[in-house]
């Protein structure tokens, strides 16, 4: 399954099951919000690997959990599903919205094979640093997302995304490049913030 091979689910040896993950998430699930310190050491719990600083606002799905690996600063927003029937790998400082998918896993084209056979099989995600996934978005198995780059509201990724891009749509495509100039812009904006902030703290 990991190799991203053909297998069937129901030959999974117990040792080796999902329920474990699927339990874990059940906790967090019925934690109350307020419980903020409690559900992130239970994130650190079901997830395979975390940094210092990381929080996904219940309620959470998964597969695994333990294939999911977050880097620093890690922030995804409520309603996510993760599919790690494979790795799903996010770089640091990476920002996820509400209701967004990430499926590892397929099925085969051929409807007998897929049918018949149930064969499934599941592919890595991998999501690179300083990314910002919009709300509602689903991300496809064996898809990279590369570094800096944002994936619009609603998109479905079907294709490998570039680093320093915008894209959008279903399917996902390249509608904006992330210049130097752009980020100059929000940059003169961050500190006209924190320039009228000091003003309005000195009064």
């Amino acid at each position: 399954m990991m190799m991203g091979e053909l297998y069937l689910a129901r030959n999974i040896k117990p040792e080796n099951s999902s329920q474990r993950g699927k339990l874990i998430a059940e906790e967090i699930n019925k934690m109350s919000v307020g419980n903020r310190d409690k559900i992130i050491e239970k994130e650190r719990k079901l997830f395979g690997k975390s940094g210092k600083i990381l929080y996904v606002t219940p309620p959470i799905y998964v597969a695994y959990g333990s294939h999911i690996e977050v880097g620093e600063n890690f922030y995804a927003n409520k309603d996510c599903i993760f599919m790690d029937i494979n790795t799903i790998r996010f770089g640091n400082n990476v920002i996820i919205g509400p209701r967004c998918s990430f499926y590892c896993a397929g099925h085969p084209l051929d409807p007998e094979v897929r049918n018949r056979d149930r064969l499934e099989f599941g592919l890595p995600i991998h999501v690179g640093d300083d990314v910002w996934i919009g709300g509602n978005s689903v991300i496809l198995p064996g898809i990279t997302i590369g570094n800096n780059s944002v994936v619009g509201a609603g998109s479905v990724v079907t294709k490998d995304v570039p680093k320093d891009v915008v894209v959008a749509g279903n399917p996902a495509k390249v509608i904006k490049n992330i210049t130097e100039q752009e980020k100059e812009k929000w940059r003169m904006m961050r500190d006209n913030y924190y320039s009228k902030r000091e003003k309005f703290s000195n009064k």
